[in-house]
């Protein structure tokens, strides 16, 4: 797995390289300080299968290096690592097309848990494929429970002290149960569910 890093600073590069290694000892990492050597990259390492960005870099700041990355790999997953509050770009990424924001204050272990969804295989086992007729066939216990508390109203950091989990694992498991359900948002995916009857 080809994973590509970008962080401003050198010590952040790796602290974050270490935590994925601790993961996915296969990894194969490639460190940058900013988008503009992307290109470089690639064509010396082939494209990533996942993207971990910093927002502030000497060629970016805020989510239009987010549009930047996914316009070039539209099929890669891209974490977005900041410093800066969620409150202050986290929407703005997730439009410009990141799949999680996480703040670098959310401490190691945190981060690693959000590392290790996107890390771990085994997790998605459909990976990436066009989902099926009947989705629902393949939604794991963690899912299913997830489709329950969404149908009730509950929110991410209800689901989050329920299942004894960050939000940011919570904002995670509902876009992997989304991309699988092929739907975008907790409305479609309620009214999937109560057609296949879990709930």
């Amino acid at each position: 797995m080809g994973i590509f890093v970008i962080d401003e600073h050198p010590l952040m590069r790796e602290a974050i390289g270490m935590l994925i290694h601790r993961i996915s000892r296969g990894a194969h990492i490639v460190e940058m300080d900013r988008i503009s050597m992307v290109a470089q990259a690639m064509q010396e390492h082939g494209a990533p299968n996942l993207i971990c960005m910093d927002l502030t870099l000497p060629d970016n700041t805020g989510a239009q290096g987010v549009s930047t990355l996914k316009k070039r790999f539209p099929e890669t997953h891209l974490i977005v690592l900041s410093g800066a509050p969620a409150k202050d770009f986290e929407e703005s990424c997730i439009e410009a097309g990141a799949d999680v924001y996480i703040q670098k204050s959310a401490g190691a272990t945190e981060i690693s848990s959000v590392l290790r969804l996107f890390l771990q295989e085994d997790l998605d086992p459909l990976s990436g494929e066009t989902p099926t007729s009947a989705p629902t066939e393949k939604l794991s216990k963690r899912q299913k429970q997830l489709l329950v508390m969404i149908d009730k109203g509950l929110s991410n950091r209800d689901i989050a002290q329920s299942l004894e989990i960050s939000e940011h694992t919570v904002k995670v498991h509902l876009w992997r149960l989304f991309k699988r359900l092929n739907v975008k948002s907790r409305s479609q995916a309620s009214h999937l569910a109560r057609t296949h009857g879990l709930l």
